[in-house]
């Protein structure tokens, strides 16, 4: 009878070929100075995980190496990690409907005019960027006060659009989270192993910003959610670990209920779900994963996928925008040649 022991050595042999091929574009992205660094992590459901670092977490005006528990400020990932989960699990308990507007628990969203198309808007279809919201808009520009802040997000006329994938989907999730739950969302549990904010020692930083006038280290890069001191959009940070042991969660079905990772699954659109994104072509994931695979990705050159069917995930983390987001640092090309490794059979 063959020895169990010698078919999960196999296994754990093909998840380490399989990530010293996934870790070559990484490595070389560093070497030509592309991106100062970055940490690689995979898990296999059932076979371990392996995380490696490479380059450097800082290069003004200080140098810092990078390392495996390096803290990244995780970008758009808030957005799968932190807010969608929340809003699926009070879904499941009854406490919002789906498919009920926005105004269900915000009631003031464009409270001067009871015809305006904001308030038909639904949570599902901001989970799956299906509204009129334009993508971009510095929230930042119109003050420091977040308080007024959230009440202009709330009354603005917003423009509307072609349904494109907008962070005003998720801030305004997040204020229905503040709302329900009586806290802002920096007071709210960010989950095991994740943070609204990291030690600078020990964080990748970030851009050198040019209206805080500083490098950016362990304070949310994100500029409407620094405005807003904490958004449903963007603000969490973590470690490659804490990113695996979530996602690792989801293949296990204990970090979400099993009708919340089916929403997290189920098809909103060609090439979203609730909240996440879902193969198609052209998509960082790559062209290897299987069917039932989600990502999503961060601006600070984060992003995590999920391949339910193969049970296995990687999350690449890289500080692409430090010290400056004005500079072709590869980031697609590297997400896609570090996914398609990964998932290459």
């Amino acid at each position: 009878m063959p020895d169990p022991r010698d078919k999960q050595g196999a296994a754990h042999a093909d998840l380490t070929r399989r990530f010293e091929r996934a870790f070559e574009p990484l490595q070389t992205s560093v070497t030509e100075g592309r991106i100062p660094g970055g940490v690689l992590g995979i898990v296999d459901r059932t076979h371990g995980r392996i995380i490696r670092e490479s380059g450097s977490a800082q290069l003004v005006p200080v140098k810092r190496p990078m390392r495996t528990d390096t803290w990244f400020d995780l970008a758009s990932l808030t957005k799968v990690i932190f807010t969608t989960p929340r809003i699926l699990a009070l879904a499941e308990t009854g406490t919002i409907e789906l498919d009920a507007p926005l105004v269900s628990v915000l009631p003031d969203l464009r409270q001067y005019d009871g015809g305006a198309w904001e308030r038909k808007v639904t949570f599902r279809q901001c989970l799956g960027h299906q509204t009129p919201f334009p993508a971009v808009e510095p929230i930042y520009t119109y003050g420091r006060d977040a308080d007024l802040l959230r009440a202009f997000v709330l009354q603005r006329e917003w423009t509307a659009g072609d349904p494109v994938y907008s962070d005003i989907n998720f801030i305004l999730l997040g204020f229905a989270l503040e709302r329900l739950s009586g806290k802002t969302i920096r007071q709210m549990d960010p989950g095991p192993g994740f943070a609204f904010g990291a030690d600078p020692g020990s964080v990748a930083a970030t851009e050198d910003c040019t209206w805080r006038h500083r490098v950016l280290r362990g304070e949310v890069h994100d500029d409407n959610c620094a405005a807003l001191k904490g958004a449903g959009h963007a603000g969490l940070f973590g470690t490659a670990s804490s990113v695996l042991d979530f996602a690792e969660g989801l293949l296990h079905g204990t970090t979400a209920s099993q009708s919340s990772i089916d929403l997290m699954r189920a098809p909103l659109s060609a090439t979203r779900t609730h909240g996440w994104e879902r193969p198609h072509e052209g998509w960082f994931g790559g062209s290897n994963c299987s069917a039932g695979t989600i990502g999503h990705t961060g601006f600070t050159g984060t992003g995590l996928w999920i391949d339910f069917d193969r049970g296995r995930a990687w999350t690449l983390l890289t500080n692409r925008i430090h010290p400056t987001r004005h500079f072709d640092s590869g980031i697609a090309s590297l997400r896609q040649a570090v996914s398609n490794r990964v998932s290459q059979e």
